[in-house]
Order: structure tokens, then sequence, then C-alpha cells
């Protein structure tokens, strides 16, 4: 077991909390286990404490094998969710160098070279989702895929990394609003689909988080030479766009977002956490970055973080916290199928200490700590 330290930073009190209740035998190869074993990967990198990557490559080393092949994964299923826990495979390869991080990742990239696609070059979420883009993929493969561009890849990447975003951006985008359709369908064969644009019928938090964090992300690694500024400025406008529409739908009280965004008033829509965090997240590393304006996010992320804290953080006498109202999962079509109406996402379990939370909660920790 880890003491935790009430003293430290809580990035740091929610990683060793998360450390305390998991064993490697328990992770899987998984979006969300990937995600929270980044952030707390990254809490080593912030403290210098060497203890949270070795935690982490723990979790790795049983499912990564020699050859570069992954426990629990499998190419011909063609699903985006996969290619998330490839992430900290760049930080494993760089700080400990074992060969079997770098073939994994070519595994993974090898799964994005023969990916299903639309007809405008967008990757599918998943074989068994044809057609459809959804928020989330975006998440999934594009900051992975960006760093591999920017460590082993070719400038022609980088376009189709962009074309990605711009893409979701021109057919989910509702101008109205300046927030985004959950997933669209080339098809329009879904019965969430509008017949007219394709698009689910509302906009869910946590789609809007995944898309808002894999643009701050993917700017980590374009390259910011002359060659590069035409994608460099499409990201960032899209990104401006999305701010500007993320914070027209915060909770003036306590500064969070709803699971529907635009319906707060709506019985049974609630604040939910995993898309605040987020939202905090793209926010703050926004300005950190200069890829928005401090005067105007500076103040509505620091409020939402303040409500993540007065409102979704608990304590328990071991000193770990705990994190709440965090909504289970939510999708589209499937089997029960998932109409995508406001009743199902609000109808959703809502759980505490989920992965899709914490992970989020700790990355925008971090930058909280980061800002003055």
């Amino acid at each position: 077991m880890y003491v935790i330290d009430k003293t430290k930073p809580v990035s740091e009190r929610m990683a060793l909390s998360v450390m305390n209740r998991y064993k490697p035998e328990q992770v899987k190869w998984h979006y969300e286990h990937g995600l929270a074993l980044q952030s707390i990967y990254m809490v080593g990198e912030k403290t210098g404490n060497s203890e949270y990557g070795r935690w982490v490559k723990a979790m790795y080393d049983t499912k990564i094998r020699a050859d570069g092949t992954i426990g629990q994964y499998r190419e011909d299923e063609y699903n985006l969710d996969m290619i998330n826990p490839g992430k900290t495979l760049f930080r494993l390869y760089r700080d400990f160098g074992e060969e079997q991080y770098r073939a994994a990742i070519e595994t993974l990239r090898g799964q994005l070279r023969r990916h299903p696609r639309t007809s405008g070059g967008g990757f599918w979420h998943k074989k068994i989702y044809p057609y459809q883009m959804w928020l989330d993929g975006l998440y999934m493969q594009g900051p992975f895929y960006a760093q591999y561009a920017a460590e082993y890849g070719t400038a022609s990447d980088f376009e189709d990394i962009t074309g990605q975003f711009i893409l979701m951006e021109a057919k989910a985008a509702d101008k109205e609003t300046g927030l985004l359709y959950h997933a669209w369908d080339e098809s329009k064969a879904q019965p969430w689909a509008h017949p007219d644009t394709g698009c689910s019928p509302h906009f869910w938090g946590r789609a809007m988080g995944w898309y808002s964090m894999a643009l701050i992300d993917v700017l980590d690694f374009i390259p910011s030479d002359a060659a590069h500024h035409k994608q460099r400025e499409d990201l960032r406008g899209i990104a401006k766009r999305l701010a500007e529409g993320i914070l027209c739908f915060q909770d003036k009280q306590c500064g969070l977002w709803h699971q529907v965004l635009n319906k707060g008033g709506f019985e049974k829509n609630y604040l939910e956490t995993s898309a605040s965090a987020m939202f905090v997240y793209f926010l703050l590393k926004g300005i950190r970055t200069g890829v928005l304006s401090k005067e105007a996010v500076k103040g509505a992320a620091l409020a939402a973080y303040r409500g993540l804290l007065e409102q979704k953080i608990t304590e328990d006498p071991s000193g770990e916290l705990h994190l709440s109202g965090i909504c289970a999962v939510a999708g589209l079509g499937g089997n029960p199928y998932r109409d995508g109406s406001f009743e199902y996402y609000v109808g959703e379990p809502v759980v505490a200490d989920d992965f899709k939370g914490v992970g989020p909660f700790i990355l925008a920790s971090l930058e909280r700590e980061e800002t003055e």
C-alpha cells in the first residue's frame, strides 16, 4: 500500500489512490485503462518520482509480449478504442528502452494503415460500426497517430491527422450552438442518424470532452515550422470555436457541465464529472500552450475545477480520494440498441472512481497545478 500524504498535490493523491486499488493482473488493454495509466505516468514525470512509471510499466508488462503483440488486442476488430492505450508505449520505450514497446507501437500503427475509412478519409469508429465517425475516436487514435508521425512518420501523416478533425467538424458541428453531435453516419443507415445530415440527435458531454482533449494533445506533436503552419492553424481554429461553444453551456452556479450539454434545465439531466474534467484539461492546457486566450477562458476553467473538488471529490479514512458522478458508458447502436435519445443518455448508470473520469481528473489537476 502506498501512503497518501495529504499535503501533496491532488494529482498525486488521486494517482496514489488508484495505485492502491489495482494490481497488474487487473489491467486490461482498453481505452479507459490506458487513459488512467497515462495520467499516472505523467504524475511521475511532473514529480520526478520514478515509482509512478515503474507501477505503470508493471501494468503494461502483463500485456506486451516480446514480439510486440498485445494481449487482449485484435487488429481485425478495427476498433479505434484499442489504439488509445498505445500512447504510453512511447514513454515506456523512451524511459526503459525495451524493444517490445517499440514493436507494439508498430503493431498499432499497422492497424491505422489498414483501418476502414469513410469516403472522405475519416476512420470508422469500429468495424462493427461501418461508415460512422464518433467524436470519441478522434481521441482514441489522434494523439497516438500524431506522436508516431512526429517520431517515426512522414509529412503526409500530419495532413491525414488534421483532415480527420476538419472532416468531423464539417459533418458534426451545429452552427447554432457551436457544439458537435456525438457521431456521424455517412451511410445514414442507422436509426439514430438524421436522414439529412447523418448526425446523432444530441450533444453528449463526454464525447465533446474526448474531442477537446484530442485537439489539444495532437497540437503537441505537429511541428511549428512553416511547412506545417496551415495544419496547426486549422486545429487551433477548431479548438477556439470549440471552447466558445463549450463555455456557452457551462453551469454558472457550480462551473460544471451537464451530461447532455445543452439541456441543463431538463429533468434527469445531471452535472457529469468526466466531461467536466476533460473540459478543464482542455481549457487550462489551451491557455498554457497559447492556443486559447487566458482572459477568455481562465476564470471558467478554474471555476469548473473548484466545482469538481467541492461537489465530486470525497476522501475516505485512509486518505484515498474518490470521484463520483461519472457516466458509466454511453454509445450508439449495438445490441441492445442505443438510440442516442435524451432519455438514453440520462438513463445510463452513474458510477464512482471510473477511469474515464479519474484519468481526466488527474490530467486536469496537473494542469491546474501548473496554473498561476
